[in-house]
C-alpha cells in the first residue's frame, strides 16, 4: 500500500501518519509539505516538497507528484487543503488511478465556516448553539444573556476566539475579529468533547471522548464508553453522509450535546483515538484497498496523556 499524506508539518498530517505507523498493513508513506523543517517528511519514506496551497501552480505540482508516486490512496493534512482535494477528487481518481479520501465540497464548506455549521444543525432539527452574525447580536443578548464568544466563522484551534461578558466587550471582540459569528458560550471546559466518526455512504464506526484543551489543541483525552452520545453524533454524520471521516466538537449545554465545530476529515487527536483501539486511518485504507467492510472496533476505556517529543535531523536544513 502507498498512501500520500499532505501536511507533513501540521498536527493533522502528522497524526494521519503516526497512526499508519502503529497499524500492521505498514505502509509505505510519501509526505508532502512546503516547508523541508516539516517533522513528517523525515518520518516518511518518500517525501517532496510542494508550494503552499494558496500557490497558483498548487495543484500542477501536487498532479507531477502523484505521477511519479503513484499512491493508492491520498489522505489531506490540512485544512486549507480539503476544499481543492474536494474539487479535483474525480479527475485524480480518474487520471492516476488512486483513491482520494476527501468529503463533498458542500460538506467542506458546512464545516469550513461556524454559522454555516450552526444553521445547518438548527435546519436539519439538531441541538445547536444560539449564534448570530454582527448586526444581530442585540436579539440574541436578549436570548441569552452573558456571556457569549466571538469567534472568526473560519477558522480551527480556538484562535481568535474570544469570552465576552458585557456589551461593551462584544462590540469590541466583534470590531477586531475578521468575519465574526457571535455564539451563546456552552456548557464548561469539564464538558467539552470530541468525537469521530467514520462512514462512506453510510456511518459505520464511531468513539467519543471528553478533553482538556491546551493552545487549542487536545492535550488530555478520556475515552468515554456513552451509546447516547455516540448514537447522537452517528446521527449528525448520517444526515451530513460524509466520505470517510468526520469530527465533532461539541459541549454538554444544561445535559444536550451541542456541536460547536465540524471539521470534514481525520482529527488531531486521530492517533489517539488509534490508542483506544480506534484507527480510523487503518479502517479507512482496508475499506478502500481491500473491500473490507467497516465495523465498529471495541474501543478501551483508558486516559491519554500528550506530551511533546522529538525528531533529530542528523544535518543542517536551511530553510
Amino acid at each position: 500500500m502507498r498512501v500520500l499524506i499532505t501536511g507533513a508539518g501540521a498536527l493533522l498530517g502528522q497524526g494521519i501518519m503516526r497512526s499508519l505507523q502503529n497499524s500492521p498493513l505498514k505502509p509505505y508513506l510519501i509526505a508532502v509539505d512546503p516547508s523541508p523543517l516539516s517533522v513528517g517528511l523525515y518520518w516518511a519514506d518518500e517525501a517532496h516538497l510542494i508550494p503552499m496551497a494558496s500557490a497558483p501552480n498548487y495543484m500542477d505540482v501536487m498532479r507531477d507528484v502523484i505521477a511519479r508516486s503513484r499512491p493508492d490512496v491520498i489522505m489531506v493534512g490540512t485544512d486549507v487543503e480539503l476544499m481543492l482535494f474536494a474539487q479535483h477528487r474525480h479527475d485524480i481518481e480518474q487520471t492516476f488511478g488512486t483513491h482520494v479520501l476527501v468529503s463533498r465540497p458542500e460538506v467542506i464548506e458546512i464545516a469550513d465556516d461556524k454559522w454555516k455549521t450552526a444553521q445547518y444543525l438548527r435546519e436539519h432539527g439538531f441541538p445547536y448553539p444560539y449564534s448570530a452574525l454582527p448586526g444581530d447580536e442585540a436579539e440574541l443578548v436578549q436570548r441569552c444573556g452573558f456571556p457569549l464568544i466571538v469567534k472568526p466563522r473560519v477558522g480551527a484551534r480556538a484562535i481568535g476566539v474570544q469570552s465576552v461578558q458585557n456589551a461593551d466587550q462584544l462590540a469590541h471582540a466583534i470590531a477586531q475579529t475578521k468575519q465574526p459569528v457571535i455564539q451563546k458560550l456552552l456548557g464548561d471546559d469539564e464538558s467539552e468533547y470530541t468525537a469521530g466518526v467514520l462512514g462512506f455512504g453510510g456511518v459505520y464506526a464511531s468513539i467519543v471522548m471528553r478533553r482538556h484543551l491546551r493552545d487549542g489543541n487536545t492535550y488530555r483525552a478520556f475515552v468515554v464508553e456513552d451509546a447516547a452520545l455516540n448514537q447522537f453524533v452517528q446521527q449528525v454524520a448520517q444526515s451530513l453522509a460524509p466520505y470517510g471521516p468526520i469530527n465533532f466538537q461539541f459541549r454538554l449545554d444544561q445535559g444536550m450535546p451541542k456541536i460547536f465545530e465540524i471539521n470534514a476529515r481525520f482529527s488531531g487527536t486521530t492517533p489517539l483515538r488509534a490508542l483506544a483501539g480506534f484507527n480510523e486511518v487503518e479502517m479507512s485504507l482496508r475499506y478502500l484497498l481491500n473491500g473490507e467492510p467497516i465495523t465498529q472496533p471495541p474501543v478501551q476505556p483508558v486516559t491519554i496523556l500528550r506530551y511533546w517529543s522529538e525528531t533529530v535531523i542528523p544535518k543542517i536544513i536551511e530553510r
